[in-house]
């Protein structure tokens, strides 16, 4: 995919942005002050948090970094997501507290955090077309979506004359992934930027729990990534790519990462952790590109 803009005056989307769910957490604001810091260094444009990441307190930290730090907004952008419900009232009240706890007036990118019944009716997506117009928002964005679902969505923000959404956010790693052919294909069309996260499944496909759950671990303190992991499909995906590490010397995390930073129709990854260290790791996986290697991985 051909480097995009998620909005006029957004800068270029690089192929790794930086995800906050670690943030207040896993990791405490000096600690996440270093890790934007040096992702900014590394010239990431996009950093990307929730308002139900630690209960708010992602975006706070986030705020008060874009507080202190004073980055050009021709140069970063910054994208949260809402909860449901989608009723324009909790909207109007989360779009309120997410710009608050940032420190915006206006957010670069808002995402619906997940489906829900009430997302492709024309109350929730007029609701959303106001943020756009009235410059509450710039970009509209949707996450954990299917292809139908993303597709209803499109379908009645174009017949309704509203702001599209603008990019779609899905997991995808080679354990588990919700990005498939027709998902690609509808994002393609409709020049929607597919990023995804978790490239590294929480961890799962470093290996490092497969004598059990480390504590501190996102599996220890987000318990119910568990359930999404440990199960037979997935288990073979990480028996094949440690087969894989072995022989060609390349670490689990290396390849992990090299593979879904190299998946086609892909615009970015996102890229969290708990120091620099981490984001050093994905931009040094990002200059492996074999699609040979790509194919044996996927064929456990």
């Amino acid at each position: 995919m051909k480097p995009v803009r998620l909005y006029p005056s957004a800068p270029l989307l690089t192929p790794i942005c930086l995800g906050s769910s670690t943030f207040g957490r896993e990791i405490d604001e000096t600690a996440a002050f270093a890790l934007m810091d040096h992702g900014l260094t590394r010239g990431i444009t996009l950093f990307d948090t929730a308002a139900t990441y630690s209960a708010g307190a992602s975006e706070r930290i986030v705020g008060a970094w874009l507080a202190s730090r004073r980055p050009d907004p021709s140069e970063l952008a910054v994208a949260t997501k809402l909860y449901p419900p989608y009723t324009p009232e909790a909207m109007d009240a989360a779009v309120t507290a997410s710009a608050r706890r940032l420190g915006v007036e206006t957010i670069d990118v808002l995402y619906l955090h997940k489906w829900d019944p009430d997302t492709a009716t024309p109350a929730t997506l007029t609701a959303l077309d106001r943020f756009v117009r009235t410059g509450r928002v710039r970009a509209l964005g949707a996450s954990n979506f299917s292809a139908d679902q993303l597709r209803s969505g499109l379908a009645l923000q174009l017949r309704l004359g509203l702001a599209p959404f603008r990019v779609l956010q899905n997991v995808n790693n080679l354990a588990v992934s919700e990005v498939d052919h027709a998902l690609r294909e509808l994002c393609a069309a409709h020049a929607i930027a597919l990023v995804t996260y978790s490239p590294l499944g929480a961890g799962f496909l470093t290996g490092k729990h497969r004598g059990g759950v480390q504590p501190g671990s996102r599996f220890d303190v987000a318990p119910g990534h568990q359930a999404i992991y440990f199960k037979p499909a997935a288990e073979q995906r990480l028996t094949q790519l440690t087969a894989v590490s072995a022989r060609t010397g390349h670490p689990m995390p290396h390849l992990a990462l090299a593979w879904a930073l190299h998946q086609p129709g892909i615009a970015s990854v996102l890229i969290g952790g708990r120091n620099p260290a981490h984001l050093d790791q994905a931009f040094a996986a990002l200059a492996l590109d074999e699609p040979a290697l790509w194919a044996e991985l996927e064929s456990g």
